[in-house]
């Protein structure tokens, strides 16, 4: 009966149990097959096994009695890398000395019958389960073994620039980032460090860690962090891209302890910061991204300090600035900083809010490339001050401000707005920026939304300045668990802020004059006639 038949009949009868004797690979039951242990199994066609295309299994190692633990993958992955299916990988020559034993009589230099799925275009080579007419199901899959795991990578090693001629080294179109440290019991190195890891960010720009190497070598330590080695240089020109720069600020050995307030640290991170600063007012640097600070620990009675933001545009000479909290997804701006619930509604006034709309306008143009961009702008009080019932400033202070931005310097500026209702129905999506009136008013929402990616950018400036959205978050300082997203996404931003600002002074170098009145006249006036 045509039942009994077996699989290699080539009678062309159809094969009702062919399914029971489709895998070789699996021990073999006593039936009417001849020879089928030493069958090689990439001599079948494609007509042999027209009924059964939709049955696949892998191929194991053959008469082996304690099987390895494997990883069956595609043909095509292997250990998360792409093969070529003509290369001959370990794991099919082990295959190969296993059929030349159980086949004594094969000769060591016959080589193996070809694979007729290597014979087609890999154009029209299909993947296993393809129900396709181009499907072959001899196809077989590759077989990652675990016993051959890839060695780790080795450790890059720590490098100290001592190049006694002070020689300037190349760095082609990539722009020099100095990074300061923050505070050395915070999670600012940390973040660095975990930043870094990943070589890819290092080719983008080259970075300048400005404070101490030996305190990175402690939290590199501490953390168990080995994927990232430094290049210590004295001068910003030894910089070299593809590394993580470092720039002792000071020789001395610091006693650091993770997650603990301390006076000194505040003195070593504003070290580093000042002099960073400075190389960033020379040009030494193009951009500073500052990693956190407790401010209480910088400030003291000989120089006060309230924040990054106000040293920078003190440093810079800026008359002004505006704290702008940029996101994917939102970018708020700030009347006040950091001053007191109780002196924000003196510290608003209708000249205030226009020249931080003139601050926000131009820098969404200049640095983020918004050609025409929307600003909502917060109002102080709950619910807009309904009329003057609650309060009066959205009345005398917001609404002349917001009138006289639209009216008098052309911008698209809409308010004010409550805040609660604002955030709350996603108004916010319909703006380019929003400008709240002080610090939590803005915070709270863009944290609540954005925590984790966001960036702190420091409009209004001459110098490029971002930093992660968090502290130095001493709960967690040392435990190895703190995100560097935000920190990275500051040293992109600051990339991309320089890439937007010099594309907008190419587009508007050396404009064409605008014609006069005179000039239009005398271009269409008839020319006069000249007599001899």
């Amino acid at each position: 009966m045509e039942e009994n038949k077996p699989h290699n009949d080539k009678s062309g009868g159809k094969h009702k149990h062919f399914n029971k004797n489709r895998n070789k690979n699996r021990p073999h039951s006593n039936h009417n097959d001849k020879n089928t242990d030493n069958q090689d199994p990439s001599t079948e066609t494609n007509e042999e096994f027209s009924e059964s295309i939709n049955e696949i299994t892998p191929i194991a190692e053959k008469e082996n009695p304690t099987p390895k633990k494997v990883i069956v993958l595609p043909s095509k992955l292997v250990e998360n890398k792409l093969v070529d299916k003509d290369d001959k990988t370990a794991n099919q020559q082990k295959e190969n000395n296993q059929d030349k034993k159980a086949n004594p009589k094969q000769k060591q230099n016959n080589p193996p019958k070809p694979n007729k799925q290597n014979d087609r275009p890999k154009s029209q080579m299909s993947i296993p389960g393809d129900s396709r007419p181009d499907y072959d199901p001899n196809e077989k899959w590759a077989v990652a073994n675990t016993d051959n795991e890839p060695k780790p990578e080795e450790i890059p090693e720590d490098t100290t620039d001592n190049n006694e001629n002070n020689e300037v080294i190349d760095i082609g179109n990539l722009v020099r980032i100095g990074i300061t440290i923050g505070d050395l019991n915070g999670v600012g190195i940390e973040v660095i460090l975990k930043t870094f890891t990943d070589p890819r960010v290092a080719k983008l720009c080259v970075p300048i860690v400005y404070g101490s190497a030996k305190a990175l070598a402690h939290h590199r330590k501490a953390l168990n962090i080995n994927q990232i080695g430094y290049n210590i240089i004295e001068q910003t020109n030894r910089a070299r891209p593809g590394t993580l720069n470092v720039l002792n600020c000071w020789d001395e050995d610091v006693t650091i302890d993770l997650g603990q307030s301390n006076k000194k640290m505040g003195h070593y991170a504003f070290k580093a910061l000042e002099i960073a600063t400075q190389d960033l007012l020379k040009g030494k640097i193009d951009a500073l991204v500052t990693a956190p600070v407790n401010k209480n620990l910088v400030n003291n009675d000989d120089a006060p300090f309230k924040g990054h933001t106000e040293y920078l545009t003190e440093q810079s000479k800026a008359t002004e600035s505006v704290m702008l909290l940029v996101s994917d997804k939102l970018k708020v701006g700030l009347v006040t900083n950091h001053i007191p619930i109780k002196d924000v509604a003196r510290n608003i006034t209708p000249a205030a809010i226009v020249q931080k709309l003139r601050i926000m306008d131009h820098s969404l143009r200049k640095d983020f490339g918004i050609l025409r961009p929307r600003i909502a702008v917060l109002a102080l009080n709950p619910h807009a001050g309904d009329d003057g019932l609650i309060g009066i400033e959205e009345q005398a202070t917001i609404s002349p401000a917001i009138e006289h931005a639209r009216r008098q310097e052309n911008m698209l500026v809409f308010g004010p707005f409550p805040a609660d209702g604002f955030f709350g129905s996603h108004l916010y999506a319909e703006f380019d920026a929003v400008l709240a009136m002080y610090h939590d008013q803005g915070l709270v929402p863009f944290k609540a939304l954005s925590f984790g990616h966001g960036v702190n950018f420091t409009a209004g400036l001459p110098i490029v300045r971002t930093s992660p959205d968090h502290g130095t978050a001493y709960d967690i300082a040392g435990k190895g668990i703190a995100s560097e997203e935000s920190f990275r996404a500051a040293i992109f931003m600051a990339i991309d802020v320089l890439k937007n600002r010099q594309l907008y002074n190419e587009l508007r170098s050396n404009p064409l004059r605008k014609l006069s009145n005179n000039v239009r006249e005398l271009a269409t006036a008839e020319d006069e006639a000249i007599e001899d």
